[in-house]
């Protein structure tokens, strides 16, 4: 770890930005195996049917997605050598910054701060916490992006 790269603004916001990802993906691996109820805020629902339900693959698929993210914050930052050149790695971030904004908007329907469907316990859960976590993870990920670009 570098330890100077640490100390630094940018290294306090990627270390922030490092463990929250790090909290969502175990969060992730939790629900990956489910011991009872507590799933109706996880995944869009319209009259009380979710969606879709997320099987154990793809519910692990993200909390390895997440790991990943974690990497990448930490390489894009210098806190970590992951082997690639900054440039690639400020890209990435800018892509995950991007996607992590366009979540937070949301598909207007079901999803994001623009959804049309709000009755739901998803619904309220994404409005008050899943849309403006990723709207701050898309600007923390951005800035560590911009100050470490190469």
């Amino acid at each position: 770890m570098n330890f100077s790269a640490a100390r630094s603004p940018t290294g306090v916001v990627a270390i922030i930005l490092c463990a929250v990802f790090l909290l969502l993906a175990l969060w992730h691996f939790h629900m990956a195996f489910p011991r009872g109820g507590g799933r109706g805020a996880v995944v869009p629902s319209v009259d009380g049917k979710p969606l879709f339900v997320p099987s154990t693959a793809a519910t692990v698929a993200v909390g390895v997605l997440l790991l990943l993210c974690a990497a990448l914050v930490a390489g894009t930052s210098r806190l970590v050598s992951v082997g690639l050149p900054p440039r690639p790695l400020s890209w990435l971030s800018y892509a995950l910054g991007l996607a992590l904004f366009a979540r937070a908007v949301g598909e207007f329907k079901y999803v994001g701060f623009f959804k049309r469907v709000r009755g739901s316990r998803f619904a309220r859960m994404d409005t008050l916490v899943y849309s403006p976590l990723c709207l701050v993870l898309s600007a923390g990920v951005g800035f560590v992006a911009i100050n470490n670009a190469a």
